[in-house]
């Protein structure tokens, strides 16, 4: 399809953009110790901006540390001597003929990160501390909160001489201006609390600040609409809030959801469906006129429609900018290749709340931009991969684009590994547009596929070829003490895709695996048990997107038993063990996932001497598909 609505021109305030596809604020970690923006920060904002989004925004700008102490690796605008080192990151989009904007911040109050020596953070209120909720952060005065004010103001006035073209005012997801807003979190009685009008009051003058320090651009707000948390904001008062920011000053919404507690609403991950927090900034644009920009898991498609309906102005697309920077040029037929998607796991995500800078699990290259360049290789080489996982369709894929001659050959009929059957879930359409995308990126780069072909160690494949990759993955882990596993009513969860399942399905095993596969059935329809050895479920998800999965399994009427093991299987049941005892479950099948260990067959028959060889992914042990991506593309560019 076209996408006439989405590559059209808009009017972001005072500038005219391109096209209607933004990139909205990002912390990504770059940044020098000090605050100053790094040759990695600019490259990363840049690729964007080359890639055709027309505004990229910088997240979380320091304008203060009196309150809270600076977040390492984040970009500081709150001193003089910090315009030209700002201007280093503006001159590089500016260069490549993008728009960039600085998103402000005065912290993140009572949300802040634990930080070495840090005392209590400051709130709007004496609210806990999300880090540690037997402390209480201390109520800023009205004297401090108008000293935040003029700080802005100051940092503001910098970002405009560095050359920003737009400044945004954080006001989002729990952090110190979004508890300034909502009762939850303000209980003062001063002329910063109390009604709707006092509470907006903050943001307000954080507002009009900027507007008298930098004249001329526009200013944005980025604000959660509604909380999902309880006692948090909902839709109908946002859009109360927005009203009066927008007879502030703010020129445009961008509009999300979420809170501190509620974060895989900020960020929605592949639990929540397709842009789950749409039709709130629709709502929004309706009810107030205002320009808005929706956020959050929107795709191409999606976007094109809301677009042309007229229920918003803009789209942001962080994740999707991250996981393809030239997305707005390949829907403009400007760049060949289709749009890698992006998986909406949240590595990101997860790498910058951890203290690390912003990665992606199915682009190696995001956050690497100075560091991974794919260069052509000085000679070209017969390169053979085994494996049709991720590892190894990504090992192919940067191989070819070395300019070598490349093999993939994988046992199965199909491409894609553990990461096809994974993607038979129903919540997991970016997983399969993932194995969509490597198949015809290879198709593309003329790599010669040979399915249904299992490579033997003494194969004259690998003896010809002058570099080999091997990433033949992992295999099902089976526990001893467990009888009945023979069963044919046993199915392992990498195959469940393609087995009959029956309608009492028993899933056993609580890793995220389990509880994804717990999930699909039952949202198909199936009579689930979910059997956790533990306490904890999906202790090895990242846990916003374990708190959405949680949510998603009660919702879904699936059973889940912690504290639960599986001990046999039976005719028509299961056998489990648990805190009070054994219990006899009813069960047509019964669904195992125990983990996966690597795949030493090939790897381990001697090869592992071999300078030609590289072994990469879950055959060296196993991780999660961002771990195998990486693994292969380093291999893959020194080939």
């Amino acid at each position: 399809m076209g996408f006439p609505h989405l590559l059209a021109p808009g009017r972001f305030g005072t500038l005219e953009l391109p096209n209607r596809i933004v990139m909205p604020p990002v912390r990504v970690r770059l940044a020098h110790v000090d605050g100053t923006p790094s040759s990695r920060d600019r490259a990363f904002y840049a690729a964007r901006a080359r890639g055709g989004a027309a505004l990229v925004t910088v997240g979380s700008m320091i304008v203060s540390t009196e309150f809270e102490p600076p977040s390492s690796a984040l970009v500081r605008a709150d001193a003089d001597w910090f315009v030209p080192h700002l201007r280093y990151l503006t001159d590089g989009v500016h260069a490549v003929g993008g728009r960039i904007a600085a998103q402000l911040t005065v912290g993140a109050g009572r949300a802040g990160a634990p930080e070495p020596g840090r005392e209590a953070p400051v709130s709007a209120s004496d609210n806990s501390w999300v880090a540690s909720p037997v402390v209480t952060c201390r109520a800023l005065l009205a004297d401090e909160v108008r000293l935040l004010v003029e700080r802005f103001g100051e940092a503001a006035a910098r970002v405009a001489e560095a050359g920003f073209d737009a400044i945004d005012v954080h006001a989002r997801v729990g952090h110190l201006v979004d508890q300034f807003l909502s009762p939850v979190w303000n209980r003062r009685t001063d002329a910063y609390g109390g009604s709707l009008e006092n509470r907006a009051r903050f943001a307000v003058e954080l507002i009009q600040a900027a507007k008298r320090a930098a004249p001329g651009l526009p200013v944005s707000v980025r604000l959660s609409l509604t909380h999902h948390t309880p006692g948090g904001r909902d839709l109908a008062e946002s859009i109360e809030i927005a009203r009066i920011l927008v007879a502030a000053g703010a020129d445009v919404v961008v509009a999300d959801g979420g809170a501190s507690e509620a974060l895989h609403w900020a960020v929605p991950p592949m639990y929540l469906g397709p842009a789950p927090t749409l039709a709130d900034a629709a709502a929004l644009r309706a009810a107030t006129g205002a320009t808005v920009v929706a956020t959050g898991a929107i795709g191409v498609e999606a976007a094109e429609k809301a677009l042309a309906d007229g229920q918003v102005d803009f789209v942001g697309m962080t994740r999707a900018l991250i996981a393809d920077p030239d997305l707005p040029r390949k829907l403009a037929g400007e760049v060949p290749g289709g749009v890698r998607p992006c998986a909406r796991c949240n590595i990101c995500l997860g790498h910058v709340l951890g203290g690390m800078h912003v990665a992606c699990a199915v682009n190696p290259q995001a956050g690497f931009e100075t560091l991974r360049p794919i260069g052509r290789a000085p000679r070209t080489k017969r390169v053979v991969v085994v494996g049709g996982g991720p590892a190894g369709l990504e090992a192919a894929r940067v191989a070819a684009l070395r300019g070598h001659v490349v093999h993939l050959y994988e046992r199965s009929e199909h491409l894609g590994g553990m990461l096809r059957h994974a993607a038979s879930a129903v919540f997991k359409r970016e997983a399969r547009a993932m194995v969509d995308w490597w198949t015809e990126q290879l198709r593309a780069l003329r790599v010669t596929v040979h399915l249904g072909r299992e490579v033997q160690p003494e194969s004259s494949v690998l003896r010809e070829a002058d570099e080999v990759v091997i990433a033949t993955g992992g295999l099902p882990v089976r526990p001893r003490g467990v009888s009945g596993l023979d069963r044919p009513s046993v199915v392992d969860v990498a195959e469940v895709a393609d087995h009959e399942v029956g309608h009492r399905v028993v899933v056993a095993g609580g890793g995220s695996s389990g509880a994804d596969a717990a999930l699909h059935l039952s949202l198909t329809g199936h009579e689930v048990t979910l059997l956790v050895p533990t306490e904890e479920i999906a202790p090895d998800l990242f846990e916003v997107n374990r708190t959405a999965l949680l949510r998603r399994l009660v919702e879904s009427g699936a059973t889940v038993l912690t504290g639960w093991r599986l001990r046999a299987v039976e005719e028509g049941a299961a056998v489990a063990e648990g805190p009070d005892g054994a219990a006899r479950i009813p069960a047509d099948t019964v669904v195992t996932a125990f983990g996966t260990r690597p795949n030493t067959a090939l790897s381990g028959s001697g090869y592992e001497e071999d300078p030609r060889v590289h072994v990469v992914g879950d055959c060296v042990e196993p991780g999660d598909v961002g771990d195998a991506v990486h693994a292969a593309f380093e291999a893959a560019v020194q080939l």
